[in-house]
């Protein structure tokens, strides 16, 4: 990001999460409802464990916002934690697969607690909350950003939604437990997460983000770090248990001739306008938005909390010891969806406002309908 400066702060059973953002233009509207209304998104789907009964996640704004609008100074926030605790036992055997043994080694923790309430996925609700401004923001100038899931535990949903408007992609979603658009593979997935948690296991899967309504252009393919596909895939890729990532149709291009992956154009005569008719770029072409939807995928592993846990060692006592059995989800693909919604908003708008320019939401429209005359 470059025009936006984000901070976040807390642990995962600590006072709080709170959270800066630096960059956001004034005049836009942005209210506590907001926020807790992808707060909430982010906390649904099937498989999460029972912490998301615990909390109830809600933003206090500190600043930045008055009278429901923000005045171009940092917008600050609070989430406090519910599920607070001060008294915990030391930990010393680590996770495989979690942050709790490559944390501890670095900073020196002899308590794998100081690692992992830090590394905990619980920090992406602020991360959610702080993205809100930006989802508006690009909502102001007719850009609209979702997600679904793809596969859970090795169940796919093979829906092409390419002829699917935003309106129904959201509908056939909303309506899925774990959020995805086919309800026979709705009913796999959950089967999936079940047969995990029955044997005391975990499983992970592949989401998409779509975003509808993004002018061409933003991004660029003068210099290697001013390309969006390297500021998508790393926002992303910073996402707790995230892989791999693809934009478009990305792996599969791999073994594909050129003649089978790139996007026709044609002159759409009725409309005056280039038009394509398969969109396998995702959205973007030389580092830079070409106006179509931009697609983005991610693969999520499974989550590294086991309820039968595998072998570890005791780094205190030095001897095998069975890794620790910590409270968690079985699955956390739907959530993460939602997660990298958040974090593509961001990067999203805060390529808008490098291209467009404008302190105030009302210089940013002028600037905004300024370009499409041009």
């Amino acid at each position: 990001m470059r025009v936006f400066r984000l901070l976040t702060a807390g642990e995962s059973h600590g006072p709080a999460l709170c959270g800066i953002i630096e960059g956001l233009p004034a005049g836009l509207k942005v209210s506590a409802e907001d926020i807790d209304r992808q707060l909430a998104r982010r906390q649904a789907g099937y498989g999460r464990g029972a912490r998301m009964s615990i909390e109830t996640d809600r933003a206090q704004i500190l600043a930045g916002v008055r009278g429901g609008r923000t005045l171009g100074s940092p917008l600050a926030l609070l989430i406090p934690n519910k599920d607070r605790q001060k008294d915990m036992p030391v930990l010393t055997v680590p996770r495989p697969g979690h942050a709790d043994l490559a944390g501890s080694l670095k900073y020196g923790h002899a308590d794998l607690r100081d690692t992992l309430e830090r590394a905990s996925a619980r920090e992406t609700a602020m991360r959610v909350a702080l993205a809100v401004p930006a989802r508006l923001l690009l909502a102001e100038f007719g850009a609209r950003v979702s997600s679904r899931v793809v596969s859970i535990g090795g169940e796919t949903d093979g829906t092409d939604p390419s002829g699917l408007s935003p309106a129904r992609w959201e509908r056939l979603v909303d309506a899925s437990p774990v959020r995805c658009l086919d309800p026979g593979a709705g009913r796999r997935m959950t089967g999936a997460i079940d047969a995990a948690k029955a044997a005391g296991d975990t499983v992970g899967g592949v989401f998409e983000v779509r975003v509808w309504g993004l002018p061409p252009g933003l991004g660029s393919h003068v210099h290697w770090d001013r390309r969006l596909d390297g500021d998508l895939g790393a926002a992303l890729m910073a996402l707790n248990g995230i892989k791999a990532m693809e934009i478009g149709s990305g792996w599969g291009d791999a073994g594909l001739r050129g003649s089978e992956v790139h996007d026709a154009l044609f002159w759409d005569k009725s409309r005056s306008r280039l038009t394509r008719k398969t969109n396998r770029a995702g959205g973007l072409e030389g580092g830079t938005t070409n106006g179509e939807a931009l697609v983005l995928r991610a693969a999520m592993k499974p989550l590294a909390s086991l309820a039968k846990p595998l072998v570890s060692v005791d780094l205190r006592k030095r001897r095998a010891a069975p890794a620790p059995v910590i409270r968690s989800d079985v699955c956390a693909v739907p959530a993460a969806g939602v997660i990298a919604e958040s974090l593509a908003a961001l990067e999203l708008a805060d390529a808008f406002l490098l291209k467009l320019g404008g302190d105030s939401i009302k210089e940013l429209r002028s600037h905004y309908e300024a370009s499409l005359k041009g």
